[in-house]
């Protein structure tokens, strides 16, 4: 098979190698998936560039990238269905704590790691479904049923956010996000009630007021502590903060008397390792939301296999509003 693959960290360009490798095949338990897309998320990113903390190698001698695709299982091991074969799928942990990921034309993995796709979900979108689409119906969704409540998206143009303003809305939340630019209005577009520019120096005030002065059950955080003192302001007495994530700052200082008397829940997803339980709930929203009609999950960009460093490199740089997808067949 043809995969992407990197040995060393460094540029995209210059460590991400179109290879010949030999595709394993599925044992007990497994299936081997012919891919159609391979999703780019920043964490595939970030791995491959080497910007993990404490990382100074790459944790196997060859590596093919990424955790999120689409595709149809092709062959499958002991133990497994053989009428899956056949079966349109989608990816999650596709390269988590493994070398193979998605960025090849076909993976062998965990049978429960190919969640079969609703008749009427694409290709495109099977393959937002894994980090993005997870990572959002997890923090709109990890506490429970969010009807009647109020919820406040930070960042909701990013991937993860639009995804969650439409989750929130489809489950009867009352929904105010933060963005900026055109980024205002795909909040918009997405349901949101209302949209915030969270570059603005009276953000907080601008927030309570778009809620009638209302505080906030539950926060869904792109940026953990860049954000921290507007959240605090914001958030309700025994609401939570449902962060996934801090990029701009990874050692924040937290204004822990006001957190304190207000009793708020920090409650910080990391979907690789969500329990089954909680990730077989997602997937069921996810599924419920994309059967409904209510689930868009755009794309940003495609390009070809070979070209899988353009990928990276408009993730790097933040040229998208959407998914950024490897065509594996082209």
């Amino acid at each position: 098979m043809l995969a992407i693959t990197y040995n060393r960290f460094g540029p995209a360009a210059d460590v991400l190698t179109l290879t010949e490798m030999d595709a394993p095949a599925p044992g007990p338990g497994e299936v081997t998936v012919a891919l159609r897309y391979s999703a780019v998320n920043p964490s595939d990113v970030k791995a491959r560039a080497g910007a993990r903390p404490g990382v100074t190698t790459p944790p196997f001698p060859q590596i093919v990238p990424h955790s999120d695709g689409a595709g149809v299982i092709s062959a499958v091991g002991p133990g497994v269905d053989p009428a899956r074969k056949g079966q349109r799928v989608w990816i999650w942990n596709g390269q988590w704590q493994r070398p193979f990921g998605t960025a090849a034309e076909t993976i062998t993995l965990p049978a429960t790691q190919a969640v079969p796709m609703p008749d009427n979900m694409t290709d495109e979108q099977g393959a937002a479904m894994g980090i993005p689409g997870l990572t959002a119906a997890q923090v709109v969704f990890g506490g429970g049923d969010v009807a009647g409540r109020t919820l406040l998206v930070q960042g909701g143009a990013g991937t993860v956010g639009y995804l969650a303003v439409q989750l929130a809305k489809r489950g009867g939340a009352h929904v105010i996000a933060t963005a900026r630019g055109e980024g205002a209005e795909r909040c918009r577009n997405a349901g949101a009630d209302a949209v915030i520019d969270y570059t603005d120096p009276d953000c907080a005030e601008h927030i309570l007021a778009a809620n009638e002065g209302r505080t906030f059950d539950r926060v869904a955080e792109v940026e953990f502590g860049a954000n921290i003192n507007v959240t605090t302001e914001v958030i309700s007495p025994g609401g939570t903060i449902a962060v996934y994530g801090s990029a701009q700052n990874m050692a924040p200082v937290v204004p822990f008397g006001p957190l304190l008397f207000k009793a708020v829940k920090i409650d910080i997803s990391l979907i690789y390792i969500l329990p089954d339980k909680e990730r077989n709930a997602c997937i069921d929203r996810l599924h419920a939301a994309v059967n409904a009609g209510e689930l868009h999950c755009p794309v940003a960009e495609t390009h070809p296999l070979r070209e899988a460093h353009r990928t990276h490199e408009s993730v790097e740089a933040g040229r998208r509003t959407g998914t950024v997808l490897i065509d594996v067949t082209a």
